[in-house]
């Protein structure tokens, strides 16, 4: 055995610190390009990837000026890609932390009640033609978020939505923020979506409810009092209209399950 391993460097171009190093970069530039896919990074790294290229080849077909030129735009290259993707590294980075460190656990105990309870407030507000925003925290904590708005520690049930979203409520222009089964704010003003691939036909609600799911894992639920239908959003897209069935369901497994 040690013969081989006094052998095996002769075979090898690299050390294994070269190796190991082309592994990481490997594993970190195929996790970037999995957090960057379906955004709109993906056409910059193309258009970065030009760039680079244009950048060798001007240096090794003698083309100064050009090379000149495109040195001195990479020289402030990483500071213009922080400025114009702020929102998306944030994300990434939330993404990471969540996944390596974890989130902050919400209590879990009892949502079970607490799913057909929520599905039936939304579903009895889009009833009533009546617009509402449920935020629900799941392994990102939304404390800068309930900030914007109304602390209130109260249980999350039915009587306590139907009066927050009532017309005549002060608070009812603003989103619910649900940790557990409990009600962390109300009245919470939210960033609305930087995404412009959603439909026109959808409202500030709509809009606000991608853009809290943009930068955290929340699960959004929101009430259309123009069309009277609850939707979901998650990861900025907002879903189809949904049922009682694939509310309940959709709860089930993106909120109560995720213990």
């Amino acid at each position: 055995m040690n013969h081989w391993l006094d052998v095996l460097p002769a075979f090898l171009p690299v050390g294994w610190r070269e190796l190991l190093d082309i592994f990481l970069v490997a594993v970190v530039f195929h996790r970037v390009m999995l957090l960057v896919r379906g955004t709109r990074a993906v056409s910059v790294i193309h258009g970065v990837i030009v760039v680079l290229l244009a950048y060798y080849l001007s240096g090794e077909f003698g083309l100064f000026t050009l090379h000149w030129l495109l040195a001195n735009f990479l020289g402030s290259f990483f500071l213009v890609m922080v400025i114009l993707f702020q929102a998306d590294i944030r994300k990434a980075l939330s993404q990471v932390g969540l996944r390596w460190f974890g989130g902050a656990r919400p209590r879990r105990g009892g949502l079970e009640a607490e799913v057909e309870l929520l599905a039936d407030a939304l579903l009895e507000l889009a009833r009533r033609r009546v617009g509402a925003l449920v935020v629900l925290e799941r392994g990102v904590p939304l404390g800068d978020v309930a900030a914007r708005g109304v602390e209130l520690s109260t249980r999350l049930t039915r009587d306590v939505l139907l009066a927050v979203f009532h017309h005549e409520s002060p608070l009812h222009d603003g989103a619910v923020v649900a940790r557990g089964g409990d009600v962390a704010a109300v009245g919470c003003i939210l960033p609305l979506a930087a995404s412009r691939t959603l439909p026109s036909q959808f409202g500030t609600r709509h809009r606000a409810a991608a853009g809290v799911t943009e930068d955290t894992d929340a699960l959004a639920l929101v009430v259309s009092e123009e069309r009277g239908e609850v939707r979901a959003a998650q990861g900025g897209a907002v879903s189809e209209p949904l049922d009682r069935e694939a509310l309940v369901s959709l709860l089930e497994r993106e909120w109560a399950g995720r213990a």
